[in-house]
């Protein structure tokens, strides 16, 4: 080698140098102040942009379509299906029949995180029984018929009159309170037909932490330590979850005992509920959450506790009122009714089903007395309505709709994907922001984010509205996109609440494996909603931020989408 090329040499190998020192220092300066999460996070959505730029085939439309926008205000009579969409788990024979609603997790529960589902029979085997024992009045034959409705829908169908039962059976007293002051009359039949109670369950080490650092653990100290930022507490929507309406109204009472209502109470609340990660779709999701780490605390009834296997080293905190199943009549009762309920509620409270009740994961803690009263009926509407507003505080909603439009959902499925979605948006709030992608062999963004006002639901309806059927199912493509998009909107909304929901029958050309990394660093929730679906595929989706996959193969499904949008926007 020559003099000269060896200076050459040099002079490269220290450019190199020079070169590599100078992208270090720059790259130490920009990372300054970071944590670890954040420049994961930075990384995360350059990969995703490379991802979609040189992977996927999408476009933005240019002109979207506006449609109509219907501005009045659907009605329970307009959501609710028939009642035929929760089927009798005992249908009664006798010449006098008197059909109850039950809370589902004495009536059959389908969904109940324990693994043993005749755990939530309890009320099925005393219904049985009884019709079996021969009981008339006045020579008449009597029976029971039973249905299992959870305890807020119960009140929905009661309230709006598109369904009315002889009699009900919620898991607390709340919901008695709202039906009265909606001006439905109801008798008490029996105070308690068996006993249950709602309670915080903490991860065993988190029950310790928490007893160390606040001398105790109750209602008051959880809530305390949600707000000092020292716990993940998550619970379920309390519009329709008799735990998560228990849990809302004892917070607003840790902040003012005296007035839940009050602007400290809701001061309080806000407070609380700006550290709190998760508010569950169901106590399904909640479970996913709990099991995976997001929350370290959650809200459940005790029956349910005791039979879930997988909460053995947890412990278990009661709170709020007692959750002892009251058995009320609706309505003016006929004499032979009036009898028949209290033939049924001494059949009950016999020594066997009470002691088969213990079996069932029923009658613990007795000797657990409420420190919060029994609320009026208007003020649980009115705390209701509280939560809706301040549930988020000052945080924005931020989402992307996804609505598969391939050849796979040709027909029913493309019909319902629209009819719901359209008749769904009217429970997103206006001032949430929102875009729309759908996708085939291709993805379309067939609206950029906006604001949610008369405008872009305008556009949001109109291009749901022109949806097509056609073509393959690049699924993931469309949540690259959907992902890329809330990215992008996240530099205008840092503080946001992001979040993708995708309506499509889970068929799909690609792998979840390519869009997994991204949804998991980002930590973006990605709620699904099936239509004649491959529902597991979709549950997988959902999985991975422990969000919410619903199956709208039901007559419910407007309901459903309310609900879910109810908790998350």
């Amino acid at each position: 080698m020559t003099k000269n090329s060896k200076v050459l040499l040099g002079i490269i190998a220290g450019t190199i140098v020079a070169f590599l020192l100078i992208f270090g220092a720059i790259t130490m300066i920009n990372n300054i102040g970071k944590s670890e999460a954040e420049i994961t996070v930075e990384d995360a959505a350059e990969s995703l942009n490379r991802y979609v730029d040189r992977k996927v085939n999408y476009k933005t439309k240019d002109n979207p379509i506006k449609g109509t926008v219907d501005l009045e205000t659907a009605t329970l009579q307009d959501e609710l299906p028939s009642i035929d969409i929760y089927p009798y788990k005992v249908k009664g024979t006798g010449e006098i029949d008197i059909e109850i609603f039950s809370s589902p997790e004495k009536a059959g529960a389908e969904n109940s995180i324990g693994s043993d589902e005749k755990a939530n029979t309890w009320l099925i085997e005393v219904v049985k029984d009884f019709n079996k024992a021969g009981y008339t009045i006045d020579g008449k034959s009597v029976s029971f018929s039973l249905r299992s409705v959870s305890s807020g829908v119960m009140v929905d169908y009661i309230s709006s009159g598109v369904y009315i039962p002889d009699g009900i059976s919620p898991s607390n007293e709340d919901w008695i309170s709202m039906l009265e002051a909606k001006g439905i009359e109801l008798k008490q039949e029996a105070k308690s037909l068996v006993q249950n109670t709602a309670g915080l369950v903490l991860k065993k080490d988190v029950y310790d932490r928490i007893m160390k650092e606040y001398g105790s653990v109750n209602i008051d100290t959880v809530v305390e330590a949600t707000v000092d930022g020292n716990l993940a507490m998550g619970y379920t929507n309390p519009y329709a979850s008799s735990t998560g309406l228990n849990f809302l109204m004892t917070s607003l009472y840790c902040f003012d005992s005296a007035n839940p209502l009050s602007d400290e109470a809701i001061a309080g609340f806000q407070s609380f509920q700006a550290n709190v990660p998760v508010v569950s779709y169901n106590t399904v999701q909640m479970q996913g959450a709990i099991n995976s780490g997001v929350l370290e605390a959650m809200i459940l009834e005790y029956q349910v506790y005791v039979n879930s296997p997988e909460l053995r080293n947890y412990e278990f905190v009661p709170f709020g009122i007692r959750h002892d199943n009251p058995l009320y009549s609706v309505g003016t009762m006929p004499s032979e009714k009036q009898e028949a309920f209290k033939m049924f509620a001494e059949f009950a409270k016999k020594e066997e089903y009470q002691k088969s009740a213990k079996d069932y994961g029923f009658g613990g803690n007795p000797e657990y007395v409420s420190e919060v009263p029994q609320t009026s009926g208007n003020v649980l509407l009115d705390a209701q309505q509280i939560w809706k507003d301040e549930k988020d505080g000052d945080q924005e909603i931020v989402a992307v709709f996804i609505v598969d439009r391939s050849g796979s959902v040709d027909g029913a499925p493309l019909d319902e994907m629209k009819a719901s979605l359209i008749n769904a948006g009217q429970y997103i709030k206006s001032d949430a922001y929102v875009g729309l992608v759908s996708y085939s062999s291709s993805v379309m963004v067939n609206l950029p984010i906006g604001q949610f006002d008369l405008n872009q639901r305008a556009y949001f309806n109109g291009e749901v509205s022109n949806f097509t059927a056609g073509g393959g199912t690049e699924t993931f493509d469309a949540i690259a996109v959907g992902l890329q998009m809330l990215e992008e909107a996240r530099v205008d909304h840092p503080d946001a609440k992001f979040m993708l929901f995708v309506l499509s029958d889970g068929k799909s050309d690609g792998s979840l494996k390519s869009v997994r990394g991204f949804i998991e660093k980002l930590n973006v929730p990605v709620y699904t909603i099936g239509y004649n679906a491959n529902i597991e595929a979709l549950k997988e989706i959902s999985s991975v931020n422990e969000a919410a996959s619903i199956n709208a193969d039901t007559e419910d499904i407007i309901y459903k989408l309310k609900s879910l949008f109810n908790a998350q926007m």
